[in-house]
C-alpha cells in the first residue's frame, strides 16, 4: 500500500485526483499507476484501469487471477467491474468512497471468489484526497 500511496503522491503532483494501484504477483510489483484523467482527457483513466492494463501486458495475458490490487481507495463501480472481469484475486484499499465506491452501487461487481481487505493506511490515504478536494475550494 505504500507504493500505491506513492503513486497517489505522483498523481496529487500532477494535478489529478490522488488515487494510485499497484499490481502484485509472486510477492512481486507487476505493475503501477496513478490517475490520468485530466492529462488523458479520458474519463476512464484511473489508477486501476491504468494499473489493470499495465500488469495484463507485463503478463501476457487478460486474467490476473493470482494477483492482488493495492489501491488507496475503493474501486468506483467502472473499476470493480474491471477487477471482476480481469479475475483479480484479492483487492486491498486504504479508505473508503462513500459516494463512489463500487459497495454502495454494485457490491458483487467484483470476481465471486475475490478476497477483500479494506482501511490499509486508512488514514494516510483519506488525507490525501481531503487535502486535494480542499484545495480546489479555496
Amino acid at each position: 500500500m505504500r507504493r500505491a500511496l506513492d503513486e497517489a503522491r505522483q498523481a496529487l503532483k500532477a494535478g489529478e485526483v490522488p488515487i494510485g494501484a499497484v499490481v502484485v504477483s509472486q510477492d512481486r510489483i507487476i505493475a503501477r499507476a496513478h490517475n490520468l484523467t485530466e492529462t488523458l482527457h479520458d474519463v476512464t483513466a484511473h489508477a486501476e484501469m491504468q494499473a489493470l492494463t499495465a500488469a495484463a501486458s507485463q503478463l501476457g495475458g487478460k486474467y490476473l487471477q493470482e494477483c492482488t490490487l493495492y489501491v488507496t481507495v475503493e474501486p468506483c463501480v467502472m473499476c470493480a467491474g474491471a477487477l471482476g472481469w480481469a479475475q483479480v484475486s484479492r483487492v486491498v484499499y486504504g479508505t473508503a468512497d462513500p459516494k463512489r465506491g463500487y459497495k454502495l452501487y454494485a457490491p458483487r461487481a467484483l470476481h465471486p471468489k475475490a478476497t477483500v481487505t479494506a482501511g490499509i493506511l486508512e488514514d494516510e490515504c483519506r488525507q490525501l484526497m481531503q487535502e486535494f478536494f480542499s484545495s480546489l475550494r479555496k
